[in-house]
C-alpha cells in the first residue's frame, strides 16, 4: 500500500505536466485578438496573413528542436529537460504582459514553442521512470494525453475568466506562468531517479 501510494505521488506531477504541455492551444485565441488588437490599420487579407505567422512562429518550433532537444536530455537527464521547458513557459507567457506588441507576440510563441517542443520530447521518458511497467505505462501515457486534452479545451474558458475578473483577455498568460510554476515546484520536490541513458 505505501509502495503504491509512493508510485501516485510520483506519477502525479508527471502527469499534471501534461497539462502545461496543453498551452500551446491558446495560439488560436491568441492569433484572432492580436489580429483584432493590434493589425487594424491593414487589411483584412494582410491582417490575416499576419496573425497566421503566430501559429506558424510556435509550430515550426517542433521542426527545428526536436532532435536538438532529445540530445541534451542525453546529457542533463529527463527530469531536468521538463524543468527547463517549464522555465522557458514562465518567460514566454510574461512577454506580452511586458511588451504588447505584433513582434513580442511573434517571439513568445516561437518560445512557447520550444519550450512545447522540449515538453514533448521529454515528459514520456520522463513517464517510463516512474511508471516501469508496461500494462500501467500505456494507461498512464493515456491518462496524460486526456490531461492535456483537458487543458486545450479549458483555454477558451481561462480566456473568458480573465477577462471578466481581470479586465483583459491577455491575463490567461500570468494564469498560464502561475500554473507552470507550480507544475514546476511540485516535479523539483518529487524525487524521481534519474534512467540509465
Amino acid at each position: 500500500m505505501v509502495e503504491n501510494n509512493t508510485k501516485i505521488a510520483k506519477v502525479l506531477p508527471v502527469l499534471f505536466g501534461f497539462f502545461v504541455m496543453g498551452f500551446c492551444d491558446v495560439v488560436g485565441i491568441t492569433s484572432a485578438h492580436v489580429k483584432e488588437d493590434l493589425l487594424g490599420a491593414y487589411s483584412p487579407e494582410f491582417r490575416d496573413t499576419l496573425s497566421n505567422l503566430i501559429p506558424v512562429a510556435l509550430f515550426s518550433m517542433f521542426l527545428i528542436f526536436s532532435v536538438p532537444t532529445g540530445m541534451l536530455m542525453n546529457k542533463i537527464g529527463r527530469k531536468k529537460t521538463v524543468i527547463l521547458s517549464n522555465v522557458i513557459t514562465i518567460v514566454a507567457m510574461f512577454i506580452p504582459l511586458v511588451e504588447y506588441t505584433f513582434l513580442m507576440s511573434l517571439v513568445a510563441f516561437a518560445l512557447l514553442g520550444i519550450a512545447n517542443t522540449i515538453l514533448q520530447v521529454s515528459l514520456n521518458p520522463l513517464l517510463t521512470n516512474v511508471v516501469p511497467e508496461e500494462k500501467m505505462l500505456t494507461s498512464s501515457l493515456t491518462a496524460g494525453q486526456f490531461v492535456k486534452a483537458i487543458s486545450s479545451f479549458s483555454a477558451p474558458f481561462i480566456a473568458a475568466f480573465a477577462a471578466s475578473r481581470f479586465g483583459n483577455w491577455q491575463y490567461i498568460f500570468p494564469i498560464y506562468a502561475l500554473i507552470t510554476l507550480a507544475s514546476t515546484l511540485w516535479l523539483l520536490l518529487t524525487p524521481i531517479a534519474q534512467a540509465p541513458t
